[in-house]
């Protein structure tokens, strides 16, 4: 089981550099672990419910999900793109980090800081998430990890001007994707997901789980 404080260097595992700072592990989660952060990411979500978020200005909602681990989340709606410390619906505070995405983010990110924000992107089979930059955060020194969790999905990356050329990899369930460095502000997005690529969620879909740190180490 990977994520437990290994690095794909030192176990083996596939590492695959898709432009400078930008770090792919395929498969960095065996089944077993896949199956521990399913059930801690369903707890979580009994806690803090997927909301629907929407964008600023226009309130038009996402096609994906949300909700969040830690002390800050993500929350988009008509006000703006922000961090905050509670529920947009329930007003509760998020579930705390999972000791095994910390582990991940230490093994991977080459950070002893610790993310504040763990975000849970839920996208049914129709899905999709436009090509954008994470640049809500204070400081854009420390790098954004995401986990795929369920069916694969068709993810695009460019460079740090929209107008970049794109290209894009299938992440599958158990991939590591990190954006770091020249490539922590790269454009990315999420084309489409593949209903059926995966056996692990009872339904077709695909969790994807962002870390961020938000403020300053």
């Amino acid at each position: 089981m990977l994520g437990t404080g290994e690095s794909g260097a030192e176990t083996g595992m596939q590492r695959v550099e898709l432009a400078p700072g930008l770090i792919w592990w395929p498969g960095y989660l065996d089944r077993a672990a896949q199956e521990a952060l399913l059930a801690e990411i369903e707890a979580a979500l009994a806690l803090a419910p997927l909301f629907t978020p929407r964008m600023p200005r226009t309130g038009q909602p996402f096609s994906v999900r949300m909700s969040n681990f830690g002390p800050l989340g993500w929350v988009s709606d008509a006000a703006g793109y922000r961090y905050q410390g509670f529920h947009p619906e329930t007003r509760a505070p998020w579930p705390p980090l999972p000791a095994s995405l910390a582990a991940a983010w230490r093994a991977l990110s080459g950070q002893e800081a610790l993310p504040e924000a763990g975000l849970i992107n839920w996208y049914a089979p129709d899905a999709h998430m436009g090509l954008h930059q994470d640049r809500d955060e204070q400081d854009f020194t420390a790098p954004v990890l995401s986990l795929s969790l369920g069916d694969t999905a068709l993810f695009r990356y460019g460079g740090t001007e929209r107008r970049a050329p794109t290209r894009s990899i299938r992440l599958a369930s158990g991939d590591a994707l990190l954006l770091s460095g020249e490539s922590r502000l790269a454009f990315h997005g999420v084309d489409r997901i593949l209903p059926g690529t995966s056996t692990l969620l009872s339904e077709p879909g695909r969790f994807n789980l962002t870390l961020r740190r938000v403020t300053p180490p």
